[in-house]
């Protein structure tokens, strides 16, 4: 066995711990015949089996209502539903009665089902599929007597490693923080959602780790080290002492980037920055506000569609949206309208596309499907009167989107006031730059637009065509090249010379050296994950402006590749910190 297996750093830190296996795989199951007159007892069999495996997902629904919200426990409303459909376990008594046995039965019926989801023309058909594996697990697993291996059955402070093909929603909602302690999946990049989510649950996470599952057996004690994106197996006892080591210097690092957590963003040469935080759920909110975080600079509001059986009411969305407003207490909040689309499929009956991520999603869709969209707008215009929220549209690559989505928060307020329902009238309204084409044109949307938002994730993914989310592109999603920084700095000029905020609320804003770039590209509003808070703003208030400019000059004069202009930064970056 490999002692030593690679992967990519997604959320930094280092854990020992033993190995907890989620093999959240379809079993294999044996062709078996029963006599004719066993049908009654395995029909009795089968139901007894989903009536454990509805238990199960009850439970599993009480604890993430409790932990994540109700929103986000509604995932499961979803796989109850599939358990109680009468078409489908009528299906399966069918093939019981025809003397298969009821395991093979289910699992035939359930292949059966999710062929024919994930070949639908309904988009909410193909991302049910993932919830028909789930339920086809469950219940094969009983009806097998195989051992359940869902993450919360985790024992409590045993600091495990989770390893797994990859994360579900539903499998995330029962992470255990108090018994995971860190994360390594065989799919994913350092921008996919796993890595995001480890990342705002403070996680250490390696991602695409292509062949953990198959040469970890489960129990192994192992050392995690996702700053260098390495898992150690059976490490000796001298490697155990050591990462133990580095992992306490982590934590006294950690404890003094708290001392200046709540300290101003200000440069050694006078410049203030402003350092908000991501939100991805509302109940992440009052623990994102303690982190030193001067507001929210991209709140996702996915959590409400996906993985849901029904689009989600004003009220619904007004609660949310005032939770994470109320918790920052002036500051401003600025929300992202509907990204959905690509690998995030609404709820509803939209055609197939070939390629969703250059299709019909995030504002194309909203703006589309108006009634839906504007249910989103007014639940925002109500929450604005309990704070500074501002609200950001994706995807935007014209200014005629702008224009059509200012002329539907118009009539958004227009319908509130006629019901005579409180809200705010003079929301500002943003862009994120997400693609080449809003970059190079952002000058249209001076007029238009209260500020601009670079979504450097996509942006990244769209200048260089590279999906961010395929771990075989991983090594060419480059966040360093030219490309993608002369497209900031025109961006971060357009805003300079037009009195316009701008900022960067994706990953590049988390990472001291694509931090430093921001900062010579004349970036000067960041949002990152909560926890990184503290980092961003010791790294600010260790350099000055003019060597983070000088530097990116510097760079964008190198040779032209991605991997120069790194290591030209990585050398000013020590001499600006007085390392080198």
């Amino acid at each position: 066995m490999e002692s030593v297996l690679r992967g990519i750093p997604a959320s930094a830190g280092l854990v020992v711990g033993p190995v907890h296996l989620l093999r959240w795989e379809v079993p294999e199951v044996p062709q078996r015949i029963i006599a004719p007159g066993e049908s009654d007892a395995e029909i009795a069999r089968l139901h007894a089996a989903i009536a454990r495996a509805q238990e199960r997902l009850v439970t599993l629904r009480t604890r993430a209502e409790a932990t994540a919200g109700a929103e986000e426990a509604a995932i499961f409303d979803v796989q109850l539903t599939m358990l109680g459909d009468a078409e489908l376990v009528q299906a399966v008594e069918k093939l019981v009665r025809q003397t298969i046995a009821a395991e093979k039965a289910f699992d035939i019926v359930m292949l059966e089902w999710q062929q024919r989801f994930a070949r639908s023309a309904v988009p909410m058909l193909r991302e049910r599929v993932g919830d028909l594996t789930d339920v086809h697990i469950r219940v094969l697993s009983l009806l097998l007597d195989l051992p359940d291996h869902d993450p919360v059955d985790v024992p409590k402070g045993a600091n495990a490693i989770l390893v797994t093909h990859d994360l579900t929603p539903s499998l995330t909602l029962q992470l255990d923080r108090d018994a995971i302690g860190g994360i390594v999946t065989e799919a994913g990049t350092a921008t996919s959602h796993v890595a995001i989510l480890a990342r705002s649950l403070g996680l250490p996470a390696v991602v695409g780790l292509r062949r953990a599952s198959q040469v970890l057996k489960g129990g192994e004690l192992v050392i995690l080290d996702a700053n260098e994106g390495t898992l150690t197996v059976r490490p000796t006892e001298a490697e155990i002492r050591d990462a133990r080591l580095r992992a306490e210097a982590d934590q006294a690092r950690d404890e003094e980037l708290r001392e200046v957590a709540h300290a101003p963003a200000i440069t050694l040469d006078g410049q203030s920055f402003v350092v908000r935080a991501n939100v991805d759920i509302p109940e992440d909110a009052e623990s994102a506000a303690l982190s030193g975080a001067e507001g929210v600079g991209l709140m996702r509001t996915e959590f409400l569609v996906v993985g849901r059986a029904h689009m989600p009411e004003e009220e619904e969305q007004y609660r949310a949206y005032r939770r994470v407003v109320e918790a920052f207490r002036g500051r401003p909040v600025i929300i992202r309208t509907y990204d959905i689309g690509g690998d995030k499929l609404p709820v509803g009956g939209y055609p197939h596309e070939a390629n969703p991520f250059l299709g019909w999603r995030a504002i194309r869709m909203c703006l589309d499907e108006a009634p839906i969209f504007k249910v989103q707008l007014r639940a925002m215009l109500r929450a604005a009167v309990h704070g500074d929220l501002r609200i950001m549209l994706p995807l935007v690559v014209t200014v005629d989107e702008v224009r059509e989505a200012r002329t539907l928060l118009e009539e958004a307020g227009r319908e509130l006031a006629e019901r005579g329902v409180s809200y705010r009238a003079d929301v500002p309204l943003g862009v994120m730059v997400e693609t080449p084409a809003a970059a190079v044109a952002c000058d249209t949307f001076v007029r238009d637009v209260d500020f601009l938002s670079i979504g450097s994730n996509d942006l990244v993914q769209y200048t260089l065509a590279v999906d961010r989310g395929n771990v075989n592109l991983a090594p060419r999603y480059t966040p360093l090249h030219p490309a993608v920084l002369r497209l900031i700095r025109e961006v971060a000029a357009t805003g300079a010379a037009h009195d316009l905020p701008v900022g960067v609320c994706g990953e590049m804003g988390s990472q001291p050296l694509t931090v430093f770039a921001l900062i010579g590209l004349g970036v000067r509003q960041l949002s990152v994950a909560p926890r990184a808070v503290p980092a961003v703003k010791r790294l600010i208030r260790s350099i000055t402006v003019a060597a983070a400019r000088d530097a990116v000059e510097a760079a964008l004069r190198s040779s032209g590749t991605a991997r120069e202009v790194e290591l030209v930064l990585r050398r000013r970056l020590r001499v600006a910190l007085g390392e080198a």
